[in-house]
């Protein structure tokens, strides 16, 4: 076993029982994720793997920076970088949008564009009152999460720094496809704690949320993997995965009252997304943009 393959494995162990570790208050309430502070250890949990990449790096180390080994400073000039980044950024919202599309196209998402039923009905059971008119606030809404996201970024560099920047380097053995496709799969799983308490898939026995998580995260996992080694910092995929997270509560704005939203099927974890997020794994791989061969991944 080489060393990238022994840091693989260890990385991955360590990330997932800090994972668990992080969400055990959850299981021990009984309270699940209803449990007061439960999103503070949701935000908590997405640290783990960038602190399972510093710890494997104690134990194995690779003998260079920290920061240089997880791709955190880029290898290139900012102008390279940069377009990725504007990719990054505004490619998120155009696929969450063109799920939401998808979705009400095919039926799955029956939305009220008039009066915004759904949303009022949410304000009203969270006790609002004195509120601007519901139209102009979810226009606020929309227009936020162009920008409002990038609060997520911080967050999300917690995990980037341990899947793409870490682990995936260390599975090259496999492949440019299958590098990406086993990060994305270990990611997956690496949510299980949540997953099946019922986090992000409600609606499905726990067994098949996970493997829905698992199947999500293998498709973006092959667009992140892309964005790492063409831009050469994992900074560029931790911007993309915070406006994957920020732009998620698009359905939940449109949505018409006494229509349950099904994330199984609508926006970018449900089957319309899964279609998205392939079509443009199938441009990257017709268009040859992917594997990317112009910058290497760090050895």
């Amino acid at each position: 076993m080489t060393t990238h393959q022994r840091q693989a494995g260890l990385f991955t162990l360590i990330a997932a029982a800090l994972a668990w570790i992080i969400a055990s208050p959850l299981w021990i309430s009984g309270l699940g994720l209803a449990m007061p502070g439960a999103p503070a250890l949701l935000v908590l949990m997405m640290f783990a793997p960038a602190l399972a990449a510093l710890l494997t790096e104690k134990l194995v180390p690779s003998g260079e920076r920290f920061a240089r080994v997880v791709t955190l400073r880029p290898a290139s000039g900012f102008s390279h970088w940069a377009r990725y980044g504007l990719v990054a950024w505004l490619g998120p919202i155009i696929a969450s949008v063109a799920a939401v599309a998808l979705s009400i196209a095919t039926g799955v998402l029956v939305v009220d564009l008039r009066e915004f039923s759904g949303f009022a009905e949410q304000l009203e059971q969270l006790g609002a009152t004195d509120l601007p008119p519901v139209g102009l606030l979810v226009g606020i809404q929309l227009a936020s999460m162009v920008v409002a996201p990038f609060i997520n970024v911080i967050p999300a560099l917690g995990e980037e720094i341990g899947w793409r920047g870490y682990l995936q380097p260390r599975l090259a053995f496999l492949g440019d496809w299958g590098a990406v496709v086993a990060t994305g799969v270990v990611w997956g799983l690496w949510h299980a704690p949540v997953i099946l308490l019922g986090y992000n898939y409600p609606g499905l026995p726990p067994a098949i949320a996970l493997l829905f998580m698992v199947m999500f995260c293998v498709l973006v996992s092959v667009l992140l993997g892309w964005l790492q080694a063409a831009s050469g910092t994992v900074l560029v995929p931790a911007i993309a995965h915070g406006f994957i997270n920020g732009t998620a509560g698009i359905p939940s704005l449109l949505v018409a009252s006494g229509h349950p939203i099904d994330s199984a099927l609508v926006g970018l974890l449900g089957l319309c997304g899964w279609a998205v997020l392939s079509l443009l794994i199938v441009v990257l791989a017709v268009s040859r943009a992917f594997p990317v061969r112009r910058v290497r991944l760090p050895s």
